[in-house]
């Protein structure tokens, strides 16, 4: 469940995006609104006080010209902030190119300074080949049509670009052994995604590490797959933009955790791991071993 206050900050800072776009200052946007600059303010900075009405978010996206896409975003992210279910918003909505709930996840990973992710079972999504992708999101078979497939390996794919651009954030994974083993899509399929695997960690924005079977009983094991995300500081206050927070999905949504208890119990978890996984070049030195196994080199 995402808190209020989060979801308020990524609200306004979209805001504050499309109207950088639209070329209008907050004085001119106001005015055009026949609003006042104190309240576009408000709702720029996510204070908590602004209450959305559908009618006045329409207006916003109007005029700074959204697509489709950001308007259906940005009305579906303002409803939740007025109704007061349990529920949250991603279980009902759906974008055309990827589930709502994982848009969410996309866009707070893009501003991320680092992201600290375990996984258990599968090669995480920004470190995937297309053929290694294809295989994942066609699981369990017939729950997923080809062209939605496609869509999403599309996006998987798109996503990657954030750890070569400019101030990437820095990217840690720590994956159990049985990753490297598990032959999914059969051994060519398998030999690509491992030496793309080597290939990556020669980026400076990227760190992969192996939990080995020997490492024995581990925090991971109680926690499943997550990512826990760690947001750059203010240089005004020092003070992170976001709170630190940490997702896991679902087959069919996900979780995220951004209390103070509930990120600090993973971030036991994942100092757990660092402490038992192998260091880099070790890391290395099995990942290739494996792709070897793979290719029969």
């Amino acid at each position: 469940m995402v808190g209020s206050a989060l979801v308020r900050r990524h609200i306004g800072r979209r805001f504050v995006a499309l109207r950088t776009q639209a070329a209008l200052t907050q004085e001119q946007a106001a005015n055009a609104l026949q609003r006042a600059r104190a309240t576009l303010g408000r709702i720029e900075d996510g204070d908590e006080r602004v209450r959305f009405r559908d009618v006045d978010v329409r207006a916003m996206l109007d005029l700074y010209g959204a697509n489709s896409q950001e308007r259906e975003m940005l009305l579906a992210l303002t409803a939740e902030t007025r109704n007061g279910r349990k529920k949250s918003w991603w279980h009902d909505y759906t974008e055309s190119d990827l589930p709502a709930w994982f848009g969410l996840y996309v866009s707070l990973e893009d501003s991320a300074q680092t992201i600290s992710q375990y996984e258990a079972e599968l090669i995480p999504g920004l470190l995937q080949t297309r053929s290694y992708a294809k295989q994942i999101n066609s699981m369990p078979p017939g729950y997923t049509d080809e062209e939605e497939i496609e869509r999403r390996v599309h996006v998987r794919l798109e996503r990657q670009s954030l750890l070569t651009r400019p101030r990437a954030p820095h990217l840690t994974a720590i994956l159990n052994e049985a990753v490297l083993h598990r032959p999914v899509g059969g051994e060519a399929v398998m030999a690509e995604q491992l030496d793309h695997l080597l290939e990556v960690t020669q980026q400076a924005s990227v760190s992969i590490r192996i939990l080995p079977w020997s490492a024995g009983v581990h925090g991971g094991m109680g926690a499943s797959a997550f990512a826990l995300l760690d947001f750059p500081a203010d240089p005004r206050t020092g003070e992170p933009l976001e709170p630190s927070l940490v997702y896991a999905d679902t087959l069919t949504g996900a979780m995220y955790l951004n209390k103070a208890d509930e990120v600090g119990a993973y971030r036991l978890v994942w100092d757990d791991l660092q402490k038992r996984a192998l260091d880099e070049a070790k890391s290395r030195k099995m990942i290739s071993a494996a792709s070897k196994g793979f290719s029969g080199a």
